[in-house]
């Protein structure tokens, strides 16, 4: 059974994303999507919430499964009896900064391959970062995001502005 690892930290997922696995879940017979811990952001939305939004969008997708993990995503591939990760590519920077993951990763294990896949052109200007701009300032959110997570994401992006106000 060919299984790859779609690895993010999906603070939320966004229809970029969800472009990415359903591209990848055709070329796979098993696509894990595993929500991770960067330790390089701080997350609006906590791993809990992040994988319930993962398997909301997801959940017609027969060969997918959602997963956690917080640790080298080199080891999980490994742990996870995978041979490779997929990639989404929005831009030029992204390559820059994903071809050195992907070095470091075949470095850790050998045995790992890095697929990239280019985002959709509908999707290149998209990133979680936007949605949660957008979403702060009370803005429409709904071309970004999954239908089925557009009012647990405007929620909790309102809850996290009122605390910022209320400090």
């Amino acid at each position: 059974m060919r299984t790859t690892i779609y690895p993010g930290s999906f603070d939320p997922i966004t229809k970029g994303h969800l472009d990415i696995i359903k591209r990848a879940a055709k070329l796979f017979d098993k696509l894990i999507v595993v929500v991770l811990t960067n330790p390089d952001k701080e997350a609006c939305f906590t791993i809990r919430e992040r994988v319930e939004f993962v398997e909301k969008v997801t959940k017609d997708l027969e060969n997918v499964e959602v997963d956690t993990f917080d640790g080298l995503l080199a080891d999980y591939v490994k742990i996870r009896g995978a041979g490779s990760i997929v990639k989404g590519l929005r831009a030029l920077s992204d390559f820059e900064y994903e071809f050195q993951m992907a070095l470091t990763n075949k470095q850790i294990n050998p045995d790992m391959e890095t697929l990239f896949l280019n985002t959709s052109s509908e999707y290149m200007y998209l990133s979680s970062s936007i949605v949660k701009q957008v979403g702060f300032f009370g803005g429409d959110i709904s071309d970004f995001v999954p239908e089925e997570i557009i009012d647990d994401i405007t929620k909790k992006i309102r809850k996290v502005g009122e605390q910022i106000d209320n400090r």
